[in-house]
């Protein structure tokens, strides 16, 4: 299995805060990782760093064994991408959406395309600005897809989302892995999402990724069938057995 995504010792900082101090984080091809985090833990800053967005101050970050600052073309051209809010000008529709992705990616399909469409019963004609966040996140959902990447960076797209609109979003996202290979990076505070689709998962804290593994190896359990109920407790062990 090849490495898709490396970083190694990465740094960023805004003004004075640290938000990534040494991160290092590899990624399988093929392997749904999910980045579990508390808010203000560096997961989002990390995503647009990948995404050639961010220039970090120190450290290095390889995907498919390119630099996204120095291919940054290349790399977008081969990734998928759901940002935490629909972040596409009030006045688009989805439709406006897919006519300006459509050229910019070799891998465009159109019949996967409308499939999605279909199955989360997205809104072609709304402008973005009259939709809702749920119909909006699965807009973007679509958009991500429908280019067939080889990269899926999913960025909290299932947080403040409706019971039912979260499931559909959920269950578009577990119908895409299911379609073939694809690797996915996904980022979320939800120990019940990493339940449902992660491969690995990376606990991320205060900058640095303080437990990789399997969901069991980094609970601490051989089998766990039951989700602990929240990420603080997950976190706060951590940080007991890091002070220890």
């Amino acid at each position: 299995m090849n490495t898709i995504l490396k970083v190694e010792g990465l740094q960023l900082r805004f003004g004075r805060k640290r938000v990534l101090d040494g991160l290092d984080l590899s990624v399988q091809d093929g392997a749904v990782t999910v980045l579990l985090g508390g808010n203000g833990a560096g997961k989002s800053t990390l995503l647009r760093v990948l995404l050639g967005v961010l220039r970090p101050r120190a450290g290095t970050v390889r995907l498919f064994g390119l630099d996204p600052l120095r291919a940054h073309r290349e790399v977008l051209q081969r990734i998928g991408y759901v940002p935490d809010v629909p972040d596409c000008p009030g006045w688009m529709t989805t439709r406006d959406l897919f006519a300006f992705l459509r050229p910019q990616y070799p891998q465009w399909n159109d019949v996967l395309c409308g499939e999605l469409c279909e199955q989360l019963a997205v809104p072609m004609r709304t402008k973005f600005a009259s939709m809702s966040r749920g119909q909006g996140m699965k807009s973007m959902l679509v958009a991500a897809l429908a280019p067939e990447p080889e990269l899926l960076l999913l960025d909290e797209p299932f947080a403040g989302l409706d019971p039912l609109v979260r499931e559909q979003v959920l269950q578009g996202v577990l119908a895409s892995l299911k379609a073939g290979e694809r690797t996915v990076l996904c980022a979320t505070h939800e120990l019940e999402i990493a339940s449902r689709i992660a491969d690995r998962v990376a606990v991320l804290q205060n900058g640095r990724v303080v437990r990789h593994g399997s969901l069991a190896e980094v609970l601490g359990e051989e089998e766990p069938v039951q989700v602990p109920s929240g990420l603080h407790k997950l976190l706060a062990d951590v940080a007991a057995e890091v002070s220890v």
